[in-house]
């Protein structure tokens, strides 16, 4: 019988969550359920997301930040078919492909004059650890520093350096050497990299959980310290980078010129996973510095065929439709209109970001009912409130957005950079909207929210009991 994929997933569609809870991650399948997030969704293009009955979703979570040039972009799609079709020779692993020759090319020429040599794998958690090497090898230094509240992935060496309690939980120790700085605090790095033994600073330009940004001299400062200390100074883009924060990469808000810089997520066009790690020509032969040490640093799939046409193909589209441009307008836009309803909404604490990078923070409302029940629900946990806005925001809304970080009253938005007036316009009502039914008290959020509760207090019994 001939395989027909076409044909199982017409036969199979809707039983995607039975499958997980049987044979992926039941857990996740569970909280999907929980929050109102498990549909089924049958096509996605664009912005949208539609479900089996042609219902749309406005995607404001980009596959993590993924989609920068939108769901299923035509012109990556006729990379992949052409490659397809050529029948090249891929992975031969003892050559020098064309394809990723012509990326690495191509992603040198949009990065800073100074960093001139690049390697391909397959993820950015991938491309940090990579980077942690690099920067080893290259000074003879061990130690590696990462601000606190940071997110660089989640195998070893970059959960080392992820600066999160929810996330290292239970897998530690960690990598020996890799130690945390105090957030915004330029003399807490100094006092660091002042003991001489520092391979690297790593930082996101602006932090994933929570887009948090420091103030506007701390990365210029934190620069010429590394610089002063005999440091490298890594710029982790995997999720600011290819125009996320409204500049094709974060650092160029400070005008800095990173050691290294890893890039992800947006580089794969939505299709197949790609990432790089951009530097110096000095830095990477400090890592490949022999003969005999030409694959010392490897990997299986990085400079496939379809990885490579996908990263050549979305930065075309990047620069071809002008999306950078487009990221800083739309997230202009949308945060000023999110910034509006700030006289409306007490509950609205703070809206900040870059870009089409955006949180939006809430905090004790005024009312004495309505604070009552915020302190009720945080005893509980810290983030649920968050959750009760983004699950309103989807069941009422259909509206794909995610809360920013473990134990944070953020909801975090990151929507195509392809977005126009329309997809702003329809995210600023909805968020209008819930937060007026949220003054209903009591209410379908708040009934809603209590259920969250319950669900949070039965797991913390269950935690409690297993490790008794």
């Amino acid at each position: 019988m001939a395989f027909d994929l076409r044909a199982i997933i017409t036969e199979r569609q809707g039983e995607n969550y039975d499958l997980h809870h049987k044979y992926v991650n039941r857990t996740l399948a569970k909280v999907l359920g929980t929050i109102g997030f498990d549909k089924v969704y049958a096509r996605a293009e664009g912005s949208y997301l539609y479900d089996m009955d042609g219902r749309d979703y406005l995607d404001f979570l980009s596959g993590y930040g993924v989609y920068n040039m939108g769901r299923n972009h035509p012109v990556v799609r006729k990379a992949i078919e052409d490659v397809l079709s050529l029948d090249l020779p891929n992975m031969v692993q003892m050559d020098c492909a064309l394809l990723s020759g012509l990326l690495a090319e191509k992603v040198v020429e949009i990065t800073p004059p100074h960093l001139d040599a690049c390697f391909f794998a397959n993820s950015g958690t991938e491309a940090v650890e990579g980077a942690f090497k690099f920067a080893r090898a290259a000074t003879g230094r061990t130690r590696i520093l990462s601000l606190s509240g940071a997110y660089h992935g989640l195998s070893y060496g970059s959960l080392s350096a992820t600066q999160n309690a929810q996330f290292q939980e239970g897998f530690g120790p960690f990598l020996p050497g890799v130690e945390k700085v105090a957030f915004n605090d330029v003399a807490d790095l100094e006092a660091k990299l002042k003991q001489g033994d520092v391979a690297a600073f790593i930082a996101e330009p602006v932090q994933g959980k929570g887009v948090h940004i420091p103030d506007d001299h701390y990365f210029p400062a934190a620069q010429d310290l590394c610089r002063k200390y005999g440091a490298l100074f890594i710029a982790d883009e995997v999720q600011t980078g290819l125009g996320r924060t409204g500049k094709l990469f974060g650092f160029q808000h400070w005008d800095l010129e990173p050691d290294i810089v890893t890039m992800a997520k947006a580089l794969s066009g939505g299709y197949v996973p790609c990432a790089a790690i951009v530097t110096t020509r000095k830095i990477y032969q400090g890592v490949f510095s022999r003969l005999d040490r030409c694959v010392v640093h490897s990997t299986t799939f990085g400079r496939n065929n379809l990885a490579m046409a996908s990263g050549l193909a979305s930065l075309e589209v990047l620069q071809s439709e002008n999306l950078v441009e487009n990221s800083r307008v739309m997230g202009e836009k949308l945060m000023d209109g999110l910034n509006n309803l700030k006289a409306r909404h007490d509950l609205i604490k703070e809206v900040r970001g870059k870009g089409c990078m955006i949180a939006v923070e809430f905090q004790q409302p005024r009312s004495l009912k309505l604070k009552m029940a915020w302190k009720a629900i945080h005893k509980v946990n810290q983030e649920l409130f968050a959750q009760m806005v983004v699950s309103s925001l989807m069941a009422n809304h259909r509206i794909l957005t995610h809360v920013a970080g473990h134990n944070m009253d953020v909801v975090k938005l990151l929507p195509p950079l392809i977005i126009g007036q329309q997809e702003v316009d329809r995210c600023v009502q909805a968020f209008d909207n819930v937060l007026s039914e949220v003054t209903k008290f009591p209410g379908p959020m708040w009934e809603f929210g209590t259920n969250l509760v319950k669900t949070a207090i039965g797991q913390k019994r269950q935690k409690q009991t297993a490790q008794a």
